[in-house]
């Protein structure tokens, strides 16, 4: 049987542990409270981002190429992520070859060099990282979608940071920021698979010996703007590239699994409306979906479409159509029904290695929320009625709230798109 163990050493960090029978595998991740929410600064832009890359290329003890033949040596596999509230550096490894993992994990996170002709090498690399988010239609229109939606908000500020605050950090800007938030309270050590939890926390205690405390988080974020309706791109591409925004939900609140069940039926699957109406039934589209964000404070929900630019303007309507319908009638007894089956599926099957275990508890503690068991996961989805989804309907539903982005050459449309999503948003 799988056991949750969590504790906090003398310098403030915290561990969490999950102990997995029949695994000979172990994930490991250091989660920081660290995220684009909390650059302070226009000059800090994109600097979590930053910091997470320069980790890997030296520390006082490694070089780059060190790092990377050590872990390749012990067949494993060292990674790392930042989003908007959080930075996460991630290692899988069998269990015997843990000591060795994490001592290369903790002098990454603790002890790296920052050196400055590795930041200046370092600034190209993350400039072309920019640069292809740019040349992905699909993404640039989701990152311009929560932009607009957040307009004002910490919540709008890009995890890459932009080119000119990119190209203008020094040693000094990543130093200071680490001097704020990357501080032994501000951190969580997330372990699951097959491991010994008295001896991990040996490891732990001699590899992270930083001290010291973070400065205190603003989670004053999360206000969306409802502001900007209609917001256009121009990018000569093939496709116009569609997102709507509607107002969603904060992490962990009630509306969370009713709108994962409703984000299945309206486009989160192959049998949902905006999938078989658009794709299957019409051959308008590729690519069409919808999904739910959530953040600490708020959320949203975004539905999407990429077409031809010539017909833009009949799958916008099309979209509208079919999601207005859902809003007005709700959705089925049976598209609950297969919302909740593939929403378990999905979970359960995701959940079949140490790396999604141990992403679990770490992100929870981090976030301060409460760990929710399998069983608890699965009893919340079955919980779920037609009148949970009924009751989140005028939340989700409120047309006047919408947010619309158009990503591709749509000079010559603009006005027949605009007038759709007054029109939507009048009804609203």
């Amino acid at each position: 049987m799988n056991m949750i163990y969590r504790e906090t050493l003398k310098n403030g960090l915290r561990i969490v542990g999950e102990t997995m029978e029949n695994y000979r595998s172990v994930s490991v991740g250091v989660w920081i409270g660290a995220g684009s929410v909390f650059e302070r600064t226009a000059a800090e832009a994109g600097v979590s981002h930053f910091i997470e890359h320069m980790l890997f290329k030296g520390t006082y003890r490694r070089s780059a190429a060190d790092i990377a033949e050590e872990i390749d040596s012990l067949g494993g596999n060292l990674n790392a992520f930042t989003s908007k509230e959080c930075t996460c550096f991630y290692v899988k490894v069998l269990e015997e070859n843990l000591p060795a993992a994490l001592d290369i994990l903790a002098d990454l996170v603790c002890n790296s060099k920052l050196d400055s002709d590795d930041i200046e090498r370092e600034k190209g690399v993350v400039l072309e990282e920019i640069a292809m988010n740019e040349d992905s239609p699909e993404d640039l229109a989701h990152e311009e979608l929560c932009k607009a939606y957040y307009s004002g908000d910490r919540l709008a500020m890009p995890v890459l940071g932009n080119a000119e605050s990119v190209g203008a950090f020094t040693r000094n800007t990543l130093t200071g920021y680490m001097k704020q938030f990357y501080k032994p309270d501000n951190m969580v050590i997330s372990a699951a698979g097959c491991f010994d939890p008295a001896r991990f926390r040996e490891l732990v205690e001699k590899a992270f010996t930083i001290t010291g405390k973070a400065e205190k988080h603003d989670f004053n974020y999360g206000r969306p703007a409802w502001k900007s309706s209609f917001n256009l791109v121009e990018k000569d591409v093939e496709q116009t590239h569609i997102c709507l925004g509607f107002p969603g939900f904060a992490a962990e609140s009630d509306g969370q699994y009713p709108l994962y069940m409703l984000n299945n039926a309206v486009g989160g699957s192959m049998s949902s409306r905006l999938f078989q109406s658009i794709r299957e039934k019409r051959g308008m589209a590729y690519s069409v979906y919808s999904a739910p964000s959530f953040y600490r404070n708020s959320g949203y929900f975004t539905l999407y479409a990429g077409t031809g630019e010539k017909q833009a303007a009949d799958v916008l309507k099309l979209m509208l159509d079919e999601y207005g319908e859902i809003c007005e009638k709700g959705i089925t007894p049976d598209e609950l029904a297969r919302s909740k089956n593939q929403m378990k599926t999905g979970y359960l099957l995701g959940r079949e290695n140490t790396s999604a275990h141990s992403s679990a508890i770490g992100r929870t503690e981090l976030m301060g929320t409460d760990y929710l068991s399998e069983e608890e996961i699965i009893r919340r989805i079955d919980a779920v009625t037609l009148d949970d989804i009924r009751a989140i309907l005028p939340t989700v539903c409120d047309f006047s709230k919408m947010t619309a982005v158009f990503v591709g050459r749509t000079a010559e449309y603009a006005q027949e798109l605009e007038n759709i999503i007054r029109g939507y948003r009048r009804k609203g």
